[in-house]
């Protein structure tokens, strides 16, 4: 009982928090965006047209945050500069394609927005690519 009401943060137990972080945001957010990815080479373009964007620079730009990024936030490589595109895209997503929709149709951009700002302010976390390439600067 007195380890689960312990508020002291040990760096293994925080490692492990943001790597389970990122492989789950990242597998679940791949889950969104290989169909996305599939469509895009299909050449059967049903995307919406944001910001003036064509329909398949939307699409392109999609792509690259749920693919690209996610496959950087799995292996830990650029984790703060990956989150990056993906907020824009959950910004995106929530406001403008969802924007009149109801609560329930963006709780999940939300809950991808909220993860990817936790991985920008924590970065990708003791077990990554990234801490291997801190370890190994001059």
């Amino acid at each position: 009982m007195k380890k689960l009401l312990d508020i002291e943060l040990k760096e293994n137990t925080v490692g492990m928090a943001v790597l389970l972080l990122r492989l789950g945001v990242g597998i679940m957010m791949l889950v969104h965006g290989i169909p996305k990815l599939y469509m895009l080479f299909s050449g059967d373009i049903q995307f919406p047209i944001v910001m003036g964007m064509s329909a398949t620079f939307s699409l392109v730009l999609t792509v690259v945050a749920e693919v690209l990024c996610s496959i950087l936030l799995l292996i830990g490589l650029f984790t703060r500069i990956a989150a990056i595109p993906l907020i824009i895209t959950m910004l995106v997503a929530v406001l403008m394609i969802h924007g009149s929709d109801p609560y329930a149709l963006k709780e999940l951009g939300l809950f991808y927005l909220l993860a990817y700002v936790v991985l920008l302010i924590l970065g990708s976390g003791k077990y990554s690519f990234d801490a291997i390439l801190k370890n190994y600067q001059l």
